[in-house]
């Protein structure tokens, strides 16, 4: 008899799916499913809602089906890649870490992540951590990206992920939620979750002292779930983010600001490069647009450009 569940953790071909009374069952994937989608390199994720029959012993199953997700967080495999990859499906909101420094997380990849949650209506959260070793242009420099996301629409906190009292004001938001934390390797995710739910206790490691940069401490996606009701997804941080090919809408739909101000552009075409009497143009010389915002709208526009012509080809 078939059953519905969960899948909670993915390590290769194997999924732990949990059911509805809480009980695990490791599963396999059945090989219509294993080359159903050849474009992505996993067709099941954490997340995602199956159903499975059991085999062998009754905490062993085989992945039948995958019902339809409401959303999911995808990403390229590399930046002129058709391959992609699924990171996490039904999701409630997106927990976006970043760092000033220790290491540097660029606005780029800030910008790349947000696009991907706009594209499947993912609410996201920005995270600034390691606030403890900041000086005080770094605190500048913090200030005037909390600026720039807060006025766009993106709820932004500044934390120290070692200080508990930092992160008792963010526990409401996991409340009856799936929550993805993600960012770039080393910026303080799994020490994150450790401090505001320390009865997880996952894993965790230091950066790079020499190069300054993070090491990949969690080493696949897995969900957790939090004594609030809640579920809390902990992925591996990740240096480099392409997006996928956005076919439904241009591109400038992704980013909030842009598409508001788009509507009194002089051309209904307008792609706001340079096209005359441009009001995303406008406002970006006026100071209300981002030039960081901006630089990232042009530079995935270039990339989609580039994949479009390679596959032309």
């Amino acid at each position: 008899m078939s059953e519905e569940g969960r899948v909670i953790k993915s390590t290769g071909n194997f999924y732990t799916v949990v059911t509805s009374e809480m009980e695990k069952v490791d599963c396999i994937l059945t090989g219509r499913y294993r080359l159903e989608d050849l474009k992505s390199t996993n067709p099941v994720v954490v997340g995602d809602l199956v159903v499975f029959d059991r085999i062998a012993r009754e905490k062993q199953g085989r992945i039948i089906d995958v019902l339809e997700r409401k959303n999911y967080i995808i990403r390229k495999s590399s930046k002129l890649s058709k391959t992609y990859q699924v990171i996490a499906a039904n999701i409630d909101q997106l927990f976006l870490m970043a760092t000033i420094a220790y290491p540097k997380t660029f606005p780029e990849f800030i910008d790349r992540y947000l696009v991907t949650a706009e594209a499947y209506s993912i609410p996201s959260i920005l995270l600034f951590n390691k606030t403890d070793l900041y000086d005080h242009t770094q605190f500048g420099y913090l200030k005037e990206l909390m600026n720039t996301y807060t006025k766009i629409g993106y709820p932004c906190y500044a934390v120290s992920s070692l200080n508990k009292n930092h992160l008792i004001k963010l526990e409401k938001l996991f409340i009856d939620k799936i929550t993805l934390i993600a960012g770039n390797s080393g910026v303080g995710k799994s020490t994150f979750i450790n401090t505001l739910f320390p009865d997880l206790n996952l894993k965790t490691q230091e950066i790079s002292n020499h190069h300054q940069k993070g090491k990949h401490t969690t080493t696949f996606v897995e969900m957790f779930p939090l004594p609030c009701s809640g579920y809390i997804i902990d992925t591996p941080g990740i240096k480099g983010f392409g997006i996928i090919d956005m076919e439904n809408e241009p591109l400038f739909h992704y980013f909030p600001e842009l598409f508001r101000i788009s509507k009194y552009c002089k051309y209904y075409n307008c792609i706001h490069v340079n096209e005359p009497d441009c009001a995303v143009i406008d406002a970006l010389e006026k100071g209300e647009i981002s030039l960081s915002r901006y630089k990232s709208y042009l530079s995935l526009l270039e990339e989609q450009k580039d994949i479009n012509n390679k596959y032309r080809k």
